[in-house]
């Protein structure tokens, strides 16, 4: 297999270089919408909709503070399964970033897991809500049954997403491709979906994933 991700290279992605891949999008005019706890309080049809997604620890907040350049914009918890609704920034009034909540979480009650469930399902359900999904995994491991589920309501919906596999500053350069591999087949991807290898931590592939952004931004 030959990969279309960046290779793990530990450089920072500069705020310049993402105006570049943006053009007229100013990242760094980002704003805190809403916090959706129940169906009527979802947003669709006024902008794209750039939907994130990822288990409780895998980081996500951490890849939407590092796209804008922002230290806290999505609150980044010691305590994973913090993000419990569907929140909402809306960037440079162009698009939004949809931060959906952490799942796979073992201390969550019982009661909250199904909320989430309901409120995930009800989501994916509904037209006009995702332009792009961004699916995130941890690259050091195997995709959990969780991971699964997400991708494939991902598929369901027929809407287009990446897989974007976060941490990878702590692999070596040998497992990177076999790593990317078992991702693929773990979420039976098909080959139209791209994983692209990341660290909120280093920078690396957020260039990547901008340009993929910038393609459902008028």
């Amino acid at each position: 297999m030959v990969l279309n991700e960046l290779p793990c290279s530990g450089k920072h992605i500069s705020i310049c270089a993402l105006k570049r891949m943006g053009g007229l999008m100013n990242i760094n005019n980002a704003e805190f919408i809403i916090s959706a706890a129940s169906p009527k309080d979802f947003i669709s049809g006024s902008q794209p909709t750039i939907v994130f997604s990822g288990k409780s620890n895998v980081g996500k907040s951490s890849v939407i503070n590092r796209l804008l350049n922002r230290k806290s914009i999505a609150r980044v918890s010691a305590s994973p399964g913090k993000t419990v609704h569907v929140n909402y920034f809306l960037i440079d009034r162009k698009v939004y970033f949809v931060d959906l909540p952490g799942y796979g979480f073992a201390k969550v009650s019982k009661t909250e897991k199904e909320r989430w469930s309901n409120l995930m399902e009800e989501f994916f359900a509904r037209d006009g809500l995702i332009s792009l999904g961004v699916m995130i995994v941890d690259s050091r491991h195997k995709p959990t049954a969780d991971d699964v589920t997400m991708a494939s309501w991902f598929l369901s919906s027929g809407c287009p997403f990446i897989v974007l596999a976060n941490k990878c500053d702590k692999l070596k350069k040998s497992e990177m491709e076999p790593n990317v591999d078992l991702i693929r087949l773990t979420l039976q991807l098909p080959e139209e979906v791209r994983v692209v290898l990341f660290s909120a931590e280093k920078g690396t592939g957020s260039s990547e994933l901008m340009s993929e952004i910038m393609h459902f931004i008028k």
